[in-house]
């Protein structure tokens, strides 16, 4: 048997190292080097074999050092008894137990006949000092093996992280070896499957080790037990559990950790409750449940009762409660837990450090967060990590990438997080060059396919409007989870492209409600509001799926564009049923579904009802008095807002100037607009100068409008010119017209929009040419006009109407209506009926609409109607005389807003 020391020996210095320093700490053995042990008896008087060995035995157990070890071995070689196996075994236990690997094969070699016992020795100790090459090559020249031998080679595998060799072992031993399996050797394979969560080997098993019988010994049923949770399998785990008749604190503690890692937080924190006593264990391990599951305030208590029942707080027990912290923004316990790490440690944990940073940085306390930083003795790079994401959560981008370039100068390596943190910057600057730069870095260092990071990359070119670059990183993903495809679909949904957003969910492996709730958002924002309404329904089918604030926010989006009151209020019974109605939010969609669907009125009773308001509750308000043409009330909440304390926005102003404008408030819309930058800072954009140019066109001050015009800092956009337009149709200015007209085609030359108002300008002053050559010009740029439409809700469906419709099932009924009642307005009223040559013109859709409503609406009930483009002069006026003959409420909503039929008068007092 040959076995070469040398090149053993480079290999095993710094494990023997580390053992040494290791035993010569541990309490046990200074206490035996107090003791003046007796390493220097007078072997030489000892002719008999079995006292030496007797006196050799008590001897090395007051061995205290690798030297103790080699003075002993020296007196065993003065007595002449070295020859024994049994003695060297001793020799060969003791070196081992030290880590001296060169003594260990030196003894080994010298004996004659080396038992069992000498090579099982000889393995345990290779394998202990991390020499599993070597340990296996001797195991494997073993003329005879044990139970033993298997069991320390396998042991030796598993606790250098090699499981699946481990695995490989075992079934070496059970196919090839005279030895049976012991209860060591189940438990070592269950622990590698459960490390490597091989269920359904793990399964099989558990299987082996009942036919054996060993599950009676308590020690495999730890090790079944602790193989479940590894895998998951909680309810497997949960029978051995309550089998198990002596339960020890490992069980629960493995039981809680399981049930955490599997997000059964209840049952977890039940188990918890029951159990008979805890350790510091089983505390660290909730309150680090509590506060990864978002439960701040609990994990904070959890911490206190924790240190009333005498527990002292550790690193892992701080950062999980400094997370909590973080987690509810509060500053204040954050700050007492600082305290109390500074009094009971002398020196600040690089973890804990971190966990203070991240705090600190989450509520907004940078300054402290960098004297954190700066005081840390070391620095990992979730410190460094922690500090740039709260620089650029609070607009400090340009000091986050100042932190990062220094973070690469220590140097330190980045992380997933880290990469993710930066990527979000250039999300958020929406700057695709920087981000690329990010990208080529992560290719550079290796984490281009870590889900975190590809997930940041392809939300950042989405934001950059790079979807095809997104796209590809997707594509190359070699895993993907929920956020990835979410991404994915949020991206399409940026662009417009709801049909590959669809095929990209439809795809999905598992959903969750983020998801369900971009595919909905894709769907209304893009105008998609039928198929938006299908998907909410599809979503409570699914029963692992819950709606939340943001689900309903989104339909009442839906509702309001689609203006379907009756389904918008089945949705609010639904919230207020499952206790979502008072959030903030949703709220603010019921106002705002209200307000879109002509029932201002409600949307006020839901505001007051409010405990909570926030700016957007207000603006909802505001922009729904504007819409429903009460300008004056418009004025009365703008002033109440500004008096509760609540600061506008640019949005508020355009709903005051908005509002100024369809009711002519002329005096109180410049009033506005002056004080806008003036009194709140806010520089006027192009919506605000829009509102501005129409409240003085419609009011007939187009010079003044043209001056604004042409003062403006910004380059006038389609709605400034568009509201000039429409302001010198109404006046009759055909010169100005022109010149609008002239920007409006020049900006947005596809708008067919456009083209119809300048030609209908030309029309109403007589300039036949003018209307003959915008018609020319839309055939020769191929733009055709929009087809009106309008829609009516009745009997539980959605009438759509177009221009002369000969489609609805009941239309012949709709024709006759509307013939017979346009008749006789014209004999009673004097009306006339605007026809032209072409019969396709005689109808717009708005008037089959109001016969259709006439016809299946009862007399009491108001008629609403939706159409997608202005309601032209002559619908108007035909629809306030139908108010009054039929002595109903008739409410129609435009492109730009609504009016309120009543007694023969329109809100809009016919400034439209």
């Amino acid at each position: 048997m040959l076995f070469n020391l040398q090149w053993l020996r480079v290999k095993i210095l710094s494990s023997q190292l580390r053992r040494v320093i290791r035993c010569i700490s541990s309490q046990e053995n200074l206490a035996k080097k107090a003791m003046n042990p007796p390493l220097y008896l007078d072997f030489s008087s000892e002719k008999s074999y079995m006292a030496f060995s007797q006196k050799f035995f008590e001897a090395s157990k007051f061995v205290g050092s690798v030297s103790d070890s080699r003075k002993l071995h020296a007196c065993l070689v003065s007595t002449g008894f070295d020859s024994s196996v049994f003695l060297r075994n001793h020799l060969l236990h003791m070196y081992s137990n030290w880590g001296s690997i060169p003594d260990v094969v030196r003894v080994f070699e010298e004996i004659e006949n080396p038992n069992v016992f000498s090579w099982n020795t000889m393995i345990a100790g290779l394998c202990d000092s991390g020499l599993l090459k070597e340990a296996r090559h001797l195991f494997d020249e073993m003329p005879d093996r044990d139970c033993v031998s298997w069991n320390s080679m396998m042991s030796g595998y598993f606790q250098n992280g090699q499981s699946k060799e481990t695995l490989k072992v075992f079934i070496l031993m059970s196919r090839e070896s005279c030895c049976d399996p012991d209860q060591f050797s189940f438990s070592c394979a269950l622990k590698a499957c459960g490390s490597l969560q091989l269920l359904e080997l793990g399964l099989q098993l558990h299987c082996f080790a009942k036919k054996f019988d060993f599950l009676e010994g308590e020690y495999v049923e730890l090790s079944v037990l602790d193989m479940y949770v590894k895998c998951g399998a909680m309810s497997l785990a949960e029978q051995v559990f309550d089998r198990l008749s002596n339960r020890s604190l490992f069980c629960w503690n493995s039981m809680i950790f399981g049930y955490g890692k599997a997000d059964y937080f209840g049952l977890a924190f039940d188990l918890f409750t029951r159990m008979p006593e805890r350790d510091a264990i089983s505390w660290n391990t909730m309150i680090s449940l509590c506060s990864q599951h978002g439960f701040g305030l609990q994990t904070i208590s959890l911490f206190v009762d924790m240190c009333n029942q005498g527990f002292m707080a550790d690193s892992v027990s701080y950062s999980s409660v400094l997370s909590a912290c973080a987690s509810i923004l509060d500053i204040e316990w954050g700050r007492h837990l600082h305290a109390r790490v500074v009094r009971s440690e002398s020196v600040l944990d690089v973890f804990v450090g971190s966990s203070l940073i991240n705090m600190y940085a989450k509520c907004g306390k940078l300054g402290t967060a960098e004297m954190v930083f700066e005081n840390l003795p070391e620095k990992n790079v979730f410190c460094w990590t922690s500090l740039i994401k709260g620089l650029a959560q609070f607009g400090f981008e340009e000091e986050a990438m100042v932190l990062f370039k220094k973070m690469r100068d220590v140097p330190l390596s980045s992380d997933q997080r880290t990469l993710a943190t930066l990527l979000g910057v250039c999300s958020s600057r929406k700057d695709v060059y920087l981000g690329t730069q990010f990208h080529s870095y992560a290719v550079k260092i290796g984490f281009e396919f870590d889900v975190p990071v590809a997930n940041s990359l392809i939300t950042m070119y989405s934001k950059c409007k790079s979807v095809e670059n997104a796209k590809l990183v997707f594509n190359l993903m070699p895993s993907r989870d929920v956020i990835s495809w979410t991404a994915m679909i949020t991206a399409f949904s940026q662009i417009g492209d709801v049909e590959n957003a669809s095929a990209c969910f439809n795809k999905m492996p598992e959903r969750n409600v983020v998801t369900w709730n971009s595919l909905l958002a894709a769907y209304v924002q893009n105008g998609f509001w039928e198929e938006g309404l299908k998907t909410y329904v599809m979503m409570l089918k699914d029963e692992g799926v819950q709606p939340d604030w943001i689900t309903y926010s989104t339909i009442f989006g839906a509702c309001a564009d689609s203006a379907m009151l009756r389904l918008g209020k089945q949705i609010i019974a639904r919230t207020a049923k499952i206790g979502l109605d008072s959030d903030v939010s949703v709220a603010n969609g019921i106002i705002t579904m209200y307000s879109r669907c002509g029932q201002i009125e409600d949307a006020l009773m839901v505001f007051d009802s409010m405990r909570d308001r926030d700016l957007i509750s207000w603006n909802a308000m505001i922009t729904g008095y504007a819409q429903n043409g009460q300008g004056r009330k418009v004025v009365q909440m703008f002033d109440s807002m500004i008096s509760s304390g609540v600061f506008p926005d640019h949005i508020s102003y355009v709903g005051v100037l908005s509002g100024c404008s369809h009711s002519g408030l002329v005096s109180e819309g410049k009033y506005y607009f002056d004080s806008m930058t003036r009194c709140h800072g806010i520089d006027p954009n192009p919506e605000h100068f829009a509102c501005m140019v129409d409240l003085l066109g419609r009011a007939g001050l187009l010079e003044d409008a043209r001056k604004m015009i042409d003062a403006m800092p910004i380059q006038p956009s389609v709605d400034v010119w568009g509201a000039m337009l429409s302001a010198c149709r109404i006046h009759g200015n055909t010169k100005l017209a022109e010149l609008a007209g002239k920007h409006l085609i020049e900006l947005d030359p596809v708008d067919s929009g456009n083209y119809v108002l300048l030609a209908k300008t030309y029309a109403d002053a007589g300039k036949l040419d003018g209307v003959v050559e915008i018609r020319k010009t839309m055939r020769e740029r191929g733009v055709r006009k929009n087809p009106g439409c309008s829609w009516i809700e009745a009997g539980n469906k959605v009438h759509v109407f177009t221009a002369d419709d000969t489609d609805h099932p009941q239309i012949n009924d709709v024709y006759t209506t509307l013939e017979e009642f346009t008749k006789g307005l014209e004999d009673t009223c004097e009306y006339v009926s605007k026809k032209s040559s072409r019969v396709s013109h005689s109808y717009h859709s708005e008037k089959l609409a109001v016969a259709f409503g006439l016809m299946s609406l009862p007399s009491w009930m108001p008629i609403h109607i939706m159409k997608n483009i202005r309601i032209c002069t002559d619908c108007h006026d035909f629809i306030k005389l139908v108010s009054h003959v039929t002595m109903r409420k008739l409410v129609v909503r435009d492109a730009n807003r609504f009016h309120h039929f009543s007694d023969g008068s329109c809100s809009c007092g016919d400034y439209w």
